[in-house]
C-alpha cells in the first residue's frame, strides 16, 4: 500500500532526540535540545524543517519549533492548565467554555509540537491516542445538550488522524440534528500541508457547514505548498480562516505582520482571525509581548492594511473565563451624544450623534 506524501514527510522528520544529531547544529545546542525534549515532546516533519534557515539562530520557524533551554525557566505565576480547558470539561475530551459551541479532543498528537503551545503539559501525555471508543462520551454529551450548535474539533490536531476516521467522527456528528458547524483547528497547513488531500476534503462533505482554521504565524510559512492545500479547502466551498499568535522575536514587527496578513489574504484566501496574546503556559515567558507593544502594532496597521486583513487581538483569561478582545480603543471619550475618536493617522475627531 503506498504511503500518503505527508506521513511519509512525517516519518522523516525529527520525533526523538536521537535524530537531532541529523541537523545542522553544534554539540552544546544538541545537549539542552535534549534535556528539553525529555520534559517537552519534540516532532517536526520533514517539510517543515526543510523551511528552516540554520545558519541563522533566530530563524523565526526554528524559534517555534526547536527545543529552547528557556523552555525550561518558570515564572511561578505561569499555569499548567492556562485557559481553564480542564475547569471546563464535564466529560473526557470535551470543554464546553461557551454556551453554544464545544470543543472535541480526538487526539493529543501533533505533526509538529509548537514550544509556545498552551498545552504543553497535556501534549506529554502518550496515553491518548485516537479511538471511536475514546471520544463516545463527548458525543453522546452533544447528543444530550441541544443549546450546541458547533462542534471544534482540536486536540492535539485532529488532521493527525486518517481520513476514515475523520469521516466517521463527521458522520457521528451530523447525526446530531441540532449541530450546524463543524471547525477544524489544525496547525498542519503550516508545518505539513501535504495533508489536504482529495481523501481528506471528502472526508469532511456532509450536510453541516465546516469551516477550517489554520494556525500561521510568519510569512516564511506561506508557501506554494501552503497555497495549493487552502485552494484545495476554498475549492470545496469551505470556509477558512486563521489564528495567530503574537510571539516576540518571531512577528512582533509591522512590517512582518503587514506582509503576513496581506499574504494570508491576497495569497492564501484566509481571513485573519484572531491574534492570541501568549498565553501564560509554563516556559513561554520568553515569547511573550506586553500587550501596549501589540496595540502599537495593531495601531501602525489600522488603515495602512485592508480591513480584512487585521484580525481581532484577544486574550484567552485564565481560568476558562473565555477569549476578550484587548485590542487599542479608538473612543477617546463621550459625553451622551458627543464622542470623540483617534483615527487611524492619530488626528483627534469629534462626532456628534442625530438620534430622532
Amino acid at each position: 500500500m503506498l504511503v500518503p506524501q505527508w506521513m511519509q514527510e512525517l516519518k522523516e522528520g525529527i520525533h526523538k532526540t536521537e535524530d537531532l544529531a541529523s541537523l545542522k547544529l553544534s554539540d552544546e545546542e544538541i545537549s539542552e535540545m535534549t534535556t528539553v525534549a525529555n520534559t517537552y515532546k519534540i516532532r517536526v516533519p520533514r517539510y517543515y524543517l526543510n523551511l528552516i534557515d540554520w545558519d541563522n539562530p533566530n530563524d523565526p520557524i526554528r524559534q517555534q519549533i526547536m527545543p529552547s533551554i528557556k523552555e525550561l525557566t518558570c515564572d511561578e505565576r505561569e499555569l499548567e492548565d492556562p485557559i481553564g480547558d480542564l475547569v471546563h470539561s464535564p466529560t473526557d475530551r470535551l470543554t464546553h467554555r461557551y454556551p453554544d459551541r464545544v470543543l472535541i479532543y480526538p487526539t493529543y498528537q501533533c505533526s509538529a509540537y509548537c514550544r509556545f503551545c498552551f498545552r504543553k503539559n497535556q501534549l506529554r501525555e502518550n496515553s491518548k491516542a485516537y479511538s471511536n471508543a475514546a471520544i463516545e462520551p463527548a458525543l453522546q454529551y452533544v447528543k444530550e445538550h441541544p443549546e450546541v450548535q458547533e462542534v471544534i474539533l482540536t486536540g492535539g490536531d485532529p488532521l493527525m488522524l486518517m481520513d476514515h476516521e475523520l469521516e466517521y467522527i463527521r458522520e457521528r456528528i451530523e447525526q446530531i440534528g441540532h449541530i450546524r458547524m463543524i471547525r477544524i483547528h489544525t496547525r498542519m497547513i503550516a508545518t505539513l500541508p501535504h495533508r489536504i488531500t482529495p481523501d481528506f476534503i471528502t472526508a469532511l462533505k456532509g450536510r453541516t457547514m465546516k469551516c477550517v482554521v489554520t494556525h500561521i504565524n510568519h510569512p516564511r510559512e506561506i508557501t506554494s505548498e501552503t497555497a495549493a492545500a487552502c485552494q484545495r479547502i476554498r475549492q470545496a466551498g469551505y470556509m477558512l480562516l486563521n489564528q495567530s499568535v503574537i510571539l516576540r522575536g518571531v512577528n512582533n514587527h509591522v512590517e512582518t505582520l503587514k506582509e503576513l496578513m496581506r499574504e494570508m489574504l491576497y495569497t492564501l484566501g484566509v481571513k485573519p482571525y484572531y491574534w492570541h496574546h501568549c498565553d501564560l503556559a509554563r516556559g513561554a515567558g520568553h515569547f511573550r509581548t506586553k500587550i501596549a507593544e501589540t496595540h502599537e502594532l495593531i495601531q501602525q496597521l489600522r488603515g495602512y492594511v485592508s480591513g480584512l486583513c487585521i484580525p481581532t487581538y484577544v486574550l484567552d483569561l485564565p481560568g476558562g473565563y473565555g477569549k476578550i478582545p484587548i485590542g487599542p480603543a479608538y473612543v477617546k471619550s463621550h459625553d451622551e451624544h458627543v464622542w470623540n475618536f483617534s483615527t487611524y493617522r492619530g488626528e483627534s475627531y469629534s462626532y456628534q450623534e442625530i438620534v430622532s
